[in-house]
């Protein structure tokens, strides 16, 4: 298992299951094409883009190409670096027939193959990562959620971070979590409601 500071892009939840057995790091589905339509995501993945940068790995099939594309151009900017998979041919265990093209996606590379890609396109291990230790309990004991002015308390922390003002709860935890300790996070938002008290 190796560490990557960088947010990396997949195509399906199986693409992330997958890979999170071999990398220890932010992984963010796209939903295939349904990135196309989710502005939320898009946020989010030019958010990392700016900060620690994102790591694109799609299938190498002409759909993963597509959302590759995509992707590149929606974000304008930032790091993006694009992990290739070889073209293998064959079939998924959990799928009764082979993709239209023949081609095995992320999910069914092996994961030397999938490491041997981080490693040409020259992603190694980071050691800057740490623990997650900011949960929806976290949140909630911060009055970020569950409470009647949360939401508007996440809109400030979200501005003062640079994060953009519409995420759900758990994008939002999961970015902190690459950001911040919990200790570092309750410091920000007494910060924030002292704010309050000066005005």
């Amino acid at each position: 298992m190796i560490k990557i500071s960088q947010a990396v892009i997949v195509e399906g939840k199986y693409d992330k299951i997958k890979l999170s057995s071999i990398i220890d790091g932010t992984i963010i589905v796209t939903n295939g094409f349904g990135i196309f339509k989710d502005k939320e995501k898009m946020e989010l993945i030019r958010y990392y883009a700016r900060t620690t940068g994102i790591v694109i790995l799609t299938d190498s099939d002409s759909a993963g190409r597509r959302i590759r594309g995509y992707i590149r151009g929606a974000v304008n900017g930032g790091d993006i670096r694009n992990v290739f998979i070889p073209d293998i041919f064959g079939k998924e265990k959990r799928k009764e027939k082979p993709s239209a093209e023949g081609k095995l996606g992320v999910e069914g590379v092996d994961a030397k193959i999938l490491l041997d890609a981080f490693d040409r396109a020259g992603i190694t291990a980071s050691e800057s990562r740490q623990s997650e230790d900011i949960s929806k309990l976290t949140l909630f004991e911060l009055g970020l959620s569950g409470g009647r002015d949360s939401k508007s308390l996440r809109e400030r922390l979200q501005r003062s971070l640079g994060l953009p003002s519409i995420m759900s709860v758990s994008s939002l935890i999961e970015v902190l979590n690459t950001m911040m300790s919990a200790d570092e996070l309750k410091r920000r938002i007494s910060g924030i409601k002292e704010e309050d008290d000066d005005i």
